[in-house]
């Protein structure tokens, strides 16, 4: 089935979402507009800035704080048509209001904060049945940072040390919000060390491609399978398909897990990675001469 909408997932801390729960304030982080994560967000919906965006700050435990900076941060793109959706429970997820805010938006962004808040709170609401139904028929830019874009596809990391990942039992993974199938997205990948947890999860199910993202950095998705990153960081891509042997299921829980054969890409900004065909283009700029 074709796809009509766009998911935008990005690995965390550098977005205004995760600012203030990270302590970072917008100088220091003026990269984050120049790179134009935000403002991609932005110019992929069909309306741009006359957008309606509503932001869902679930994850957040500071939902406010998280709130005030995302409006300051896309007025300063011009967008002002922007709402915000603090939405503690099921009920509010169940709700007509709700619902009708999200049925009129063009962007909806969820922010950092925890994942399993995402799909326990919003799984099976109206919302959730909205949210899938928009993503399918029509132009919607749904977005996600960190615990977002964790809880973006079929399958969902929610808990795991990064030192013990590859520990047998250590890694736990649920059900997400499914927007995108046969991959399993972690965050703040490269600066938290988290290529352990990305292994196990492919190691348990090859079929899927574990994706994981480094703060400022993102994906771009169209058409439900083309992948192209942007920001200024890494996408490690984590293919485990040609995976020839494991011992996951012999040994005991707590116990080390061997990996056999496991195929890992590099993706840097501009790259496209097509999950059809399983292809990597990479990008190659331009060399600026030096004078």
């Amino acid at each position: 089935m074709a796809v009509n909408g766009k998911l935008i997932i990005i690995g965390g801390a550098i977005d205004t979402g995760s600012f203030a729960e990270t302590q970072f304030g917008m100088p220091e982080n003026m990269n984050f507009f120049e790179r134009g994560i935000l403002k991609r967000i932005t110019t992929e919906s069909a309306k741009n800035t006359a957008s309606r965006f509503e932001i869902i700050t679930t994850a957040s435990l500071m939902p406010e704080k998280v709130g005030e900076e995302y409006i300051k941060a896309f007025a300063q793109l011009d967008v002002h048509n922007l709402g915000i959706l603090n939405i503690k429970n099921r009920e509010e997820a169940n709700s007509d209001e709700n619902a009708a805010r999200i049925k009129n938006a063009d962007v909806i962004v969820f922010t950092g904060g925890d994942q399993l808040r995402l799909s326990s709170i919003f799984g099976g609401t109206k919302i959730h049945q909205i949210l899938l139904q928009k993503y399918q028929s029509e132009q919607v830019v749904i977005a996600g940072t960190s615990a977002g874009a964790a809880a973006s596809s079929k399958n969902m990391i929610y808990q795991g040390s990064s030192k013990e990942a590859l520990l047998k039992g250590e890694v736990k993974i649920t059900g997400g919000l499914g927007f995108i199938d046969d991959v399993i997205v972690d965050t703040h990948f490269v600066q938290r060390g988290r290529i352990g947890r990305l292994l196990y999860a492919v190691a348990s199910n090859p079929g899927i491609l574990g994706i994981g993202l480094g703060e400022d950095t993102g994906l771009c998705i169209t058409d439900g399978h083309r992948m192209e990153a942007i920001g200024s960081g890494m996408v490690i891509l984590v293919d485990g398909r040609q995976m020839t042997d494991t011992n996951l299921t012999d040994v005991e829980m707590g116990q080390p897990v061997s990996i056999k054969n496991m195929v890992v890409h590099v993706m840097g900004e501009g790259d496209i990675y097509n999950l059809l065909d399983h292809s990597l283009a990479i990008h190659h700029p331009k060399a600026v001469s030096v004078t």
